[in-house]
């Protein structure tokens, strides 16, 4: 079985690894940087504290 780095399933549930973009939806996972998340597609970035 193939590893996956954005969902973990155990048995009949799947759960999200990496948090989804707020303005793209479901589906469109953001990048983990050192003190930022940012969506590829739009450009959307949250900042850490």
């Amino acid at each position: 079985m193939a590893v996956n780095k954005f969902y973990e399933v155990k048995g009949k549930e799947i759960k999200h690894l990496k948090p989804s973009c707020p303005r793209c939806g479901a589906g469109h996972f953001m990048a983990e940087h050192k003190n930022r998340l940012s969506c590829g597609r739009c450009g959307y970035t949250e900042f850490r504290k």
